[in-house]
């Protein structure tokens, strides 16, 4: 690879890498170890078609729709089948920021999603991503889109109950 091109995958990577990890970690329904190696999977598949400019219209939504199909991959394998336990053993830094208990709440919720509707509720709520860019990510149709996420939101609803407005109030 050309340094200037180089040099240019590294300050997306830099740009990005962030934005990556966040919606990593919502994928992954907090586990950080895990959002860091989909993130890094993410940046080594990037680096491989970066001198490509016909794979690469648009980097970051490339960059998401690759991290989502990754996610997605690793869930399908047998490793998949390990469990977060429901005790966190230290608080993170960002976890300081912000209510920790709605973060916990919340992250325990989409835990609980299938992983495509888990995945389907970060593009389009998180990413606030259209139903059509999120079906193009998915690979599945805009009327799979707005089922899973019909279907996605009212578990969420379902999970979280009443208990969702004391903290809205706040």
């Amino acid at each position: 690879m050309r340094r200037s091109q180089e040099n240019g995958f590294r300050e997306f990577a830099a740009a990005r890498t962030g934005h990556l990890f966040r919606s990593a970690c919502l994928l992954t329904s907090g586990d950080t170890h895990l959002a860091e190696d989909l993130v890094q999977e993410t940046l080594g598949r990037m680096y491989v078609v970066w001198g490509r400019p016909s794979k690469l219209g648009n980097p970051a939504a490339y960059a998401q729709t690759v991290l989502v199909r990754i996610f997605l991959a690793h869930q399908r394998r047998r490793s998949a089948g390990e469990r977060p336990s429901d005790e966190i053993p230290e608080a993170s830094a960002t976890a300081a920021q912000g209510d920790a208990s709605l973060r916990l709440m919340l992250l325990d919720a989409l835990r609980q999603l299938p992983a495509k509707d888990r995945a389907v509720v970060v593009l389009r709520y998180w990413e606030d991503r259209s139903v059509t860019e999120t079906a193009d990510v998915l690979n599945v149709s805009s009327a799979a889109v707005r089922t899973r996420s019909t279907r996605a939101l009212a578990r969420l609803r379902e999970q979280l109950g009443g208990s969702i407005g004391e903290f809205a109030a706040h």
